[in-house]
């Protein structure tokens, strides 16, 4: 059980970044206007039709960092992650203005995840998956440190990949940190979960003004930060769960990016095109082309990650149905990801891949006024 004043913090925390997301939102949406950082829609990826200021994530960041500053112990391994975290924003915020090449970027989220690994954060053990063995767990030795690397960066560009509807990234975030946090509550992490619940308070903030039609976006100042932190955070929590099975718990709580950054860089290579390279073929694509709007596509995704993390959930609290509803998942997001592979797609979804991209304004001067005037 956790003490009253880690429950307490944890309520504290969550009111704190929720409100300062809030009211910080609007403050930075200005500012994304003056310096530049809007997305116009200049192709057929992209599910508006009129200029849009990003750089939303910083209002999240800022939440979290100064929630988690007054409320959570910071240890060395914290600070790390918070000093990743720092990069990984500096860079968004540039990329949202002048839209960076993906090899630099690669090369910082990178460098961002070494610096966290630096500072003692990382996947040293994990479960084994071998339930017939008499070890609980296998000690990776000095693959941790490539291995966490891979996972950090890995998780940042899957939340990236998934930033493409209005209120997604940012739902499906959310939703996934509500069941990182139940889980640290029953294994009695009170550090953790105290962190967990600024960040999803810092989230909660910040829905209001994504959910369609978007007011802004977050950028990639938002997506890069939340896939980060979230990665990081399951290295402190997640992966340190010794039960059986347990290996499975982080990637059914990010199942959803995991699968969509998967599939994405599969299909890409397939096609003998860069794996960064953006397209319109992405999760929350295929479910509009099969002839659902943006909000069911959101809906349907905010399911999906919901029946994902409440199974993460079970396989943590359930020893004996653990084998039969880590199956059940797997059949039941697996058949689910087939559908979307494989299913035609409708006709009008159709039309719009071949429809031209809708016209904007590009002067500065109109877009700012075009955004005012709303």
């Amino acid at each position: 059980m956790l003490d009253k004043s880690v429950i307490i913090n944890l309520l504290l925390a969550l009111l704190v970044a929720a409100a300062v997301s809030f009211l910080s939102t609007p403050l930075v949406k200005n500012l994304a206007v003056k310096i530049g950082a809007v997305d116009v829609p200049k192709d057929d990826r992209r599910m508006h039709n009129k200029p849009i200021p990003r750089l939303g994530g910083l209002a999240i960041f800022l939440a979290f960092l100064l929630s988690v500053l007054l409320f959570v112990e910071i240890d060395q391994q914290l600070r790390g992650i918070l000093l990743g975290s720092v990069i990984i924003v500096i860079l968004g915020v540039l990329d949202d203005i002048y839209t960076l090449k993906a090899v630099p970027k690669f090369l910082v989220q990178i460098f961002a995840a070494v610096v966290v690994v630096l500072h003692g954060c990382t996947i040293g053990f994990l479960s084994n998956p071998n339930v017939f063995s008499a070890s609980t767990y296998v000690n990776l030795g000095w693959i941790q440190y490539p291995l966490t690397v891979i996972w950090i960066v890995a998780i940042t560009n899957a939340v990236n990949f998934i930033d493409g509807l209005d209120g997604l990234a940012v739902g499906v975030s959310a939703i996934s940190t509500a069941s990182q946090l139940v889980i640290a509550l029953l294994v009695a992490e009170g550090n953790i979960a105290v962190i967990l619940a600024a960040l999803l308070g810092a989230c909660l903030g910040f829905i209001p003004y994504n959910l369609n039609p978007a007011k802004i976006f977050m950028g990639d100042t938002g997506s890069t930060f939340l896939g980060f932190i979230m990665a990081c955070l399951s290295i402190l929590g997640l992966f340190k769960l010794y039960a059986v099975i347990s290996f499975a718990v982080p990637f059914l709580i990010l199942g959803v990016p995991i699968f969509d950054i998967c599939f994405a860089v599969t299909r890409r290579l397939a096609k003998g095109q860069n794996p960064m390279q953006p397209d319109r073929g992405h999760i929350h694509h295929r479910i509009i082309d099969m002839g659902f709007t943006q909000k069911q596509s959101v809906a349907i995704t905010y399911m999906l990650t919901a029946i994902l993390g409440l199974c993460a959930v079970v396989l943590t609290t359930s020893g004996e149905m653990r084998a039969l509803v880590l199956i059940g998942s797997i059949l039941l997001v697996g058949g689910i990801g087939v559908t979307m592979i494989f299913g035609k797609h409708s006709h009008h979804a159709a039309q719009q891949d071949h429809a031209e991209p809708p016209a904007v304004k590009q002067d500065p001067e109109e877009i700012e006024e075009e955004i005012e005037d709303e």
